[in-house]
């Protein structure tokens, strides 16, 4: 799973754009010290950094002239300046993109997607108990069989992977499907969790997902 750094000190919108991230199966880190801001982003090792240029104690552009002296980690320029100057400066110090608020969600997960791809960062292949889980072809492998999962399948099935062993309510996973497709009420949610057990069933998993009543699942 890519590892994303959000350097911004606006607390909601980095909540916002933390749980949209995590939501499309990224793990998303924040910032907890801007006086400090280079030397958390230079021991995050994350796989792509989105940077904000308003930020306390130091300019977003002169914070990303220092990182990219010591890391080449891809950097998404996020900003509520729609100065083609500060375009021109950040793309000019590195950064590999650059967005304006507010931005559309869809657009900015396709940039990141796009950029994590050129470089070669994108992690599309997981582990369950041995069996490869490659999210990039929608397919869970083992022991010599390969199963297809639908695109709802996989959503849910890579954010419960994601939290092996924790409680994933139903309001995440419909949040999560709510993001990636078109509508999907609860009913539905039900039946493509059941899809999903009889294909881990079929793969060896039987009672791979435990139901914790009122609470949500549980990927053994």
């Amino acid at each position: 799973m890519n590892k994303i750094m959000i350097v911004e000190d606006d607390v909601v919108l980095c909540s916002e754009l933390a749980k949209l991230l995590d939501n499309s199966g990224y793990s998303a880190i924040g910032i907890n010290d801007f006086g400090n801001a280079l030397d958390e982003m230079l021991s995050a090792d994350a796989d792509l950094v989105l940077l904000d240029i308003n930020l306390p104690d130091i300019n977003g552009e002169q914070l990303l002239q220092e990182y990219r002296r010591q890391s080449s980690t891809p950097v998404i320029m996020l900003t509520s300046r729609s100065s083609g100057l500060d375009e021109v400066i950040s793309l000019s110090y590195g950064a590999d993109d650059y967005i304006t608020k507010p931005y559309d969600p869809t657009i900015l997960l396709l940039r990141i997607s796009a950029i994590l791809k050129r470089s070669g960062k994108t992690v599309s292949a997981q582990t369950y108990h041995g069996a490869e889980v490659n999210t990039a072809k929608g397919s869970i492998k083992h022991g010599g069989h390969e199963m297809i999962l639908t695109k709802n399948e996989m959503i849910i099935f890579r954010l419960m992977l994601d939290r092996q062993g924790e409680i994933v309510t139903r309001d995440m996973l419909m949040t999560a499907l709510w993001d990636n497709d078109e509508f999907v009420n609860d009913n539905a949610l039900s039946v493509n969790i059941s899809r999903l057990r009889v294909k881990l069933a079929e793969l060896g998993f039987d009672n791979a997902i435990e139901t914790r009543k009122k609470q949500g699942y549980v990927l053994k």
